[in-house]
């Protein structure tokens, strides 16, 4: 497991408010990359979406390029020039057919090699009583396999914005792939978020005794999309320890992993060691 011994290491987390501009929005991540290394960060989280977010329907999908396509490359160029790791939550990969893509969040090392690509398992099809109708599954093939990566940062685990709500995916990052960072990129929505975005990312943090960062999209992208912003960093105690001084601003936040409070809060409440396998009970039964 790496970074395993007692010290502490810098990671930012970005906030901002993509467009339907894949130049405009290079140039806001490249803007944060700088504020990132300036900080002694080394790691910058972006948010869900942070490449693209469309305007009308279908813009995402003509716009979905491979991995190796020329938008990938140019944040591989990026994190090499700057010499930090990206963390590219919500990418629009181009999918296994012309009416689907992949939701993915692509981890790039301080070389500008991709080290690993998790696509989101859980899809936000969701009619929000007092706000919209989303279904992502209509143009998102949803992912099958959980990831886990050693960095510099700790050993990650990667999620996007609505796995959050799937406890049962944290759980396993962390006690059956020994996760110690929860990565969270998202995009939540205003309705949403103000009831549910920091409760359940501390909730999260919490049951895994894991650091969670999560980089969170802002303020409105169109006249038809709006996300709720604040973005956190949350310590193994659910303490949070970096925010940004508003929801809607374009910036980064900075915090240290300590490898040292992750060791004391798992030896202090072992619940690694307490878990039990549950068995079903029917009441019916004798």
């Amino acid at each position: 497991m790496a970074n395993n011994s007692n010290h502490t290491v810098r990671i930012a987390a970005a906030q901002m408010t993509s467009i339907n501009d894949l130049t405009s929005n290079f140039n806001t991540c490249s803007h944060l990359v700088k504020e990132a290394v300036a900080a002694g960060a080394k790691m910058i989280c972006f948010p869900e979406n942070f490449s693209f977010v469309g305007a009308r329907d279908g813009e995402s999908m003509k716009i979905a390029e491979p991995l190796d396509g020329p938008i990938m490359q140019k944040y591989c160029s990026l994190a090499r020039e700057s010499n930090i790791w990206l963390s590219l939550g919500g990418f629009q990969e181009k999918g296994p057919d012309d009416t689907h893509l992949c939701n993915a969040h692509v981890l790039i090392d301080d070389t500008g090699h991709l080290r690993s690509t998790y696509r989101k398992i859980h899809l936000f099809d969701v009619d929000i009583p007092g706000g919209a109708v989303f279904k992502e599954s209509s143009f998102t093939e949803a992912g099958k396999n959980i990831v886990v990566v050693d960095s510099p940062v700790g050993r990650l685990g990667l999620t996007v914005c609505y796995d959050l709500r799937f406890p049962e995916l944290y759980q396993r990052l962390r006690y059956q792939h020994q996760a110690q960072v929860l990565l969270v990129p998202a995009a939540f929505t205003k309705i949403t978020g103000e009831a549910h975005w920091e409760i359940l990312l501390r909730a999260r943090a919490i049951e895994t005794q894991c650091y969670v960062i999560a980089a969170a999209q802002a303020g409105k992208h169109n006249d038809k999309r709006e996300s709720y912003g604040d973005t956190l960093i949350i310590d193994p105690w659910g303490k949070v320890v970096g925010r940004l001084p508003d929801r809607a601003s374009t910036g980064i936040v900075i915090a240290d992993i300590d490898f040292s409070l992750i060791d004391s809060v798992r030896t202090k409440m072992p619940i690694s060691e307490h878990m039990k396998p549950l068995k079903f009970w029917n009441s019916a039964s004798p």
